[in-house]
C-alpha cells in the first residue's frame, strides 16, 4: 500500500528539512508551494520531494486539495511544515497500512509553545484527521481551519503515537499566525453574511480564557500555560473584532436627517 505525504509551504526554510526527513519512509512526498521568497523550494527539491509552485493563495483548504490532486499513493498523510513524524509514529503508520484495516485515522498532536510542550489548555489531546485513503476523502474549501471530509462509508480509527507540532518557537510566531488566521476567519464569516458585535467579541475572549485556563487545566502548564490561555483569549477576541470591523466598514450608511 503506497503512501503519499502532502505538504503545503510558503517561506518554510526553517522547518522544511526536518519535516521532510521525518517522512522519509513514505513512497512519495508532494510539496505545493505558494511563492516562497526564501529557499524552501530548493531545500524541498534537494530532499527528493515533488515540488509544485503556484502563484496564488486560495486558502488552506483549496491549497491542500491541490496537493492532494498530485498524490498517487493508495494512502495520504497530510502534515504541515512545522510538524514532525516521530520514529514511533512512522512505525505505527506503516503497521496500520500493512494491516489494510480502516479508511482514515486521527493522530494525537502534541504542540510546543516557546520551547515547552503544552499538555493541557485544550491543546492536548488534539486529535487531527491526517491519514486517509486517497479515494475516500478531500479537504473542505475553508480558507482556514480546513477539515478532512470523508465519504459516508468511511471507517475511522485513531492512532496512539503523537504528531509533534513545533508551531510557536517564539511569541512573534504566534502573533503572525494569529493575524493570518483571524483575517481569514473574518473574511469567511463576512462572506457568509455573519454579523457580530463588540460585546460578542469581548465575551468570546473572556470565555476562551476561563475555558482553557480553568476547565481545561491550563494552570497545570505553569507560566507558559497562562501565556497560552491569555493568547487564546486574545485570538478569540481578535477574530470577532476583525469581523465586527468588516461589518461596520460595510454597513449601509444612514440617511441624513434635517
Amino acid at each position: 500500500m503506497l503512501l503519499s505525504v502532502v505538504v503545503i509551504t510558503c517561506n518554510e526554510q526553517a522547518n522544511i528539512e526536518a519535516c521532510l526527513e521525518s517522512v522519509a519512509f513514505a513512497d512519495e512526498v508532494i510539496v505545493v508551494d505558494s511563492g516562497s521568497t526564501d529557499v524552501t523550494v530548493e531545500l524541498a527539491k534537494k530532499m527528493g520531494s515533488k515540488v509544485i509552485v503556484v502563484a496564488d493563495w486560495p486558502g488552506f483548504g483549496p491549497q491542500k486539495n491541490r496537493a492532494l490532486a498530485f498524490a498517487t499513493g493508495d494512502w495520504v498523510l497530510s502534515i504541515d511544515a512545522d510538524e514532525r513524524v516521530s520514529a514511533a509514529l512512522a512505525h505505527e503508520i506503516q503497521t496500520v497500512l500493512a494491516s489494510q484495516t480502516g479508511t482514515a485515522f486521527e493522530i494525537p498532536r502534541l504542540t510546543q509553545f516557546c520551547g515547552k510542550w503544552i499538555r493541557h489548555c485544550g491543546w492536548t489531546p488534539d486529535h487531527v484527521l491526517r491519514l486517509f485513503r486517497r479515494d475516500s476523502a478531500q479537504f473542505s474549501n475553508d480558507l482556514v481551519h480546513e477539515r478532512v471530509l470523508l465519504q459516508p462509508n468511511a471507517k475511522q480509527g485513531r492512532l496512539r503515537e503523537p504528531l509533534l507540532h513545533y508551531s510557536y518557537p517564539t511569541p512573534s510566531h504566534y502573533w503572525r499566525k494569529l493575524e493570518q488566521y483571524s483575517q481569514a476567519w473574518a473574511e469567511q464569516r463576512f462572506a457568509a453574511g455573519q454579523q457580530t458585535s463588540m460585546a460578542r467579541a469581548a465575551l468570546a475572549g473572556v470565555v476562551a480564557f476561563v475555558r482553557t485556563y480553568f476547565f481545561r487545566l491550563g494552570f497545570l502548564d505553569g507560566a507558559m500555560g497562562f501565556a497560552v490561555c491569555t493568547m487564546q483569549a486574545q485570538a478569540a477576541f481578535g477574530k470577532y473584532f476583525a469581523l465586527y470591523f468588516k461589518n461596520q466598514k460595510n454597513e449601509t450608511p444612514l440617511s441624513p436627517t434635517h
